[in-house]
């Protein structure tokens, strides 16, 4: 689920073993590693886990396997077959939900093979102990490269993790924009380090583009990005780029180590809405619809109120809590009941703790000029009309609680755009009013992408987002780093 513009590989010139040049190819090498130990220490620990669950500290009675030797043995297998599904690919190491569906795959597949191959030879391996260790295996896997892609994160934001140079390439509009796009997510692990403009657009002086500096043209691309040490040329639109050049690029960096690929103009779209079909020696890239009906749709609503109703009942001893400490902390009523807008345009109340005083909107006039975000909303980061109580609920995300009344009405969904009062709508140009084509949700994007720090053009972008590429896979995601934003307690106020 990013919203990174989309990278596709244009060339198979650059092998995942072909050694690169700079410190670059080094942390990658140093990270794959990292990443086969931690790999070989989760399944060491599912084996032995799956042993002593199915015989406990005894050796199996009357059984002729050799486990001493199966365990190591279905380890090697494993990694093995990580290693096979490219699962230590740098091209999906760090960043997207393929290295995820790799490793599931992986472990499945090798699954699947011992059981077919277990069943043919007729071998009594105790299907208790390889149950047991795939399934707690095959989740400490993914838990593991969680882990270690955080960590992998939080070194690229500060400039000291493994990413790609990058040397973009096309007009300076579009470099710009790409530059732009990529920067917005540091973490993605793409460091734009130069760029190439068309001839017609150097001068005879040295050029940047913004913080960017221009470091040749089209004519000498190959050996501009050896100049600079960039192990990525990505090229975006530029007229002069036609397919016959672009094909040629891809002839002059075989061999040097250096990946090309091409960003296209198509932007927002998320991977499973794109598949690509070669006709006639020409990729194309189908771009499949937005899905805003339809089985999935009404999987998405049964689990919305399913889950919502669950939630209540689990959660009515804090919720009483959190009523009481309100009322003892400030005079009026415990709910706050607001006018928003939800799909198709149509009003509803949505329900939340009250977090201010009881005359907050009167005061809303004199704070305007004090407003921190741009946009149609009103943030104010220490806001005079929040309570002390308020503050904590805030802190924490509790005084949203409620909405989980309007999710199991069907007036909004767990996840989805933020829930817009009336006289945003009023104010939406035809782009932002694809919002209203979904339920709004309790969370979204945009609350664990930064919330209020967040500005009004990144959060629209993020629900826009949300909108055209939505699913269910997508939707545990966002649940589950909804706890992680809230926990960080980032852009709450």
């Amino acid at each position: 689920m990013t919203s990174a513009t989309l990278l596709t590989p244009a060339s198979t010139s650059s092998k995942p073993d072909e050694p690169r040049p700079g410190p670059a190819r080094t942390r990658e090498r140093a990270y794959v590693r990292s990443l086969v130990v931690l790999d070989t220490t989760v399944l060491t620990v599912a084996v032995l886990v799956g042993y002593v669950a199915r015989f406990g500290d005894e050796t199996p009675g009357g059984s002729k396997i050799p486990y001493v030797l199966v365990a190591p043995g279905l380890v090697l297998a494993w990694l093995v077959s990580l290693r096979v599904l490219r699962c230590y690919d740098d091209r999906v190491l760090g960043y997207g939900a393929d290295e995820y569906r790799r490793v599931s795959t992986a472990s499945l597949r090798l699954a699947g093979g011992v059981a077919i191959a277990g069943y043919i030879a007729d071998v009594g391996v105790s299907r208790g102990f390889l149950g047991i260790s795939f399934a707690v295996g095959t989740l400490g896997l993914e838990v593991a490269r969680f882990a270690a892609r955080k960590r992998l994160h939080r070194a690229r934001s500060e400039g000291a993790g493994w990413s790609r140079k990058v040397l973009v390439v096309g007009d300076t509009a579009h470099v710009l924009e790409l530059v732009h796009t990529l920067r917005r997510e540091p973490y993605a692990g793409y460091q734009v380090v130069g760029a190439c403009i068309p001839d017609a657009l150097l001068a005879p002086v040295a050029q940047r583009l913004g913080d960017v500096p221009v470091v040749g043209s089209f004519r000498g691309i190959p050996e501009a990005a050896t100049a600079i040490g960039a192990d990525t040329v990505a090229v975006t639109a530029s007229g002069e780029l036609t397919a016959t050049r672009l094909r040629r690029l891809g002839w002059q960096l075989e061999g040097t180590g250096i990946d090309l690929v091409v960003a296209p103009a198509l932007t927002d779209v998320a991977g499973p809405r794109i598949h690509t079909r070669p006709v006639a020696g020409l990729p194309l890239i189908h771009v499949e619809a937005p899905e805003f009906r339809g089985a999935r749709k009404l999987v998405k609503g049964f689990v919305d109120r399913a889950v919502s109703s669950v939630a209540l009942t689990l959660l009515l001893p804090l919720l009483a809590v959190i009523a009481l400490a309100i009322k003892i902390d400030s005079r009026g009523p415990v709910l706050f009941r607001q006018t928003r807008v939800g799909q198709g345009g149509r009003e509803f109340g949505v329900y939340k703790f009250r977090t201010m005083v009881v005359n907050a909107d009167a005061l809303l006039a004199a704070l305007a000029a004090r407003n921190e975000t741009d946009g149609l909303m009103f943030k104010m980061r220490d806001d005079p009309r929040v309570t002390r109580v308020g503050r904590l609920l805030r802190k924490w995300s509790l005084d949203e609680l409620p909405q989980l009344v309007n999710v199991l009405l069907g007036h909004m969904s767990l996840v989805g755009p933020r829930p817009p009062l009336p006289s945003e709508v009023a104010r939406y140009d035809g782009d932002v009013a694809r919002r209203l084509l979904v339920k709004p949700g309790m969370t979204g994007l945009w609350q664990v992408s930064g919330r209020s720090d967040l500005s009004w053009e990144d959060g629209i972008r993020l629900d826009l987002y949300y909108v055209e590429n939505w699913s269910l896979a997508a939707d545990l995601t966002i649940l589950w780093k909804t706890f992680g934003a809230v926990v960080n307690s980032r852009g709450a106020y």
